[in-house]
């Protein structure tokens, strides 16, 4: 069955998944599929049985096209654990103190 939505359920599922599988820091993605706007407002025209119909009227100024979950940089590092995706925090030592100088 295909999914847009996190239930409470999957959204307690992915917390106690965090808890067993993860590190502090770690980010986890649950795998979905992508959806349109289009699509979803079908999905509830069909689900209500309403008959609405679906008028496109562009896009507002300043309105984003696409919304991601991860970047392409955290793809790149994350790990593929099944139903999630993890991305391991970057827990580099950022000590910038031996960069800078002590005045009196």
């Amino acid at each position: 069955m295909t999914r847009f939505m996190m239930t409470l359920d999957d959204a307690v599922d992915l917390v106690q998944f965090a808890f067993e599988k993860g590190n502090n820091g770690d980010l986890f993605i649950q795998k979905s599929p992508a959806a349109t706007i289009q699509t979803l407002a079908e999905a509830l025209i069909s689900l209500y049985n309403s008959k609405s119909e679906i008028q496109n009227i562009g896009i507002r100024h300043g309105e984003k096209m696409y919304e991601t979950l991860v970047t392409k940089e955290e793809m790149a590092k994350s790990e593929d654990l099944g139903d999630y995706y993890r991305v391991s925090a970057d827990n580099r030592d950022l000590n910038y103190d031996k960069y800078f100088s002590k005045g009196r």
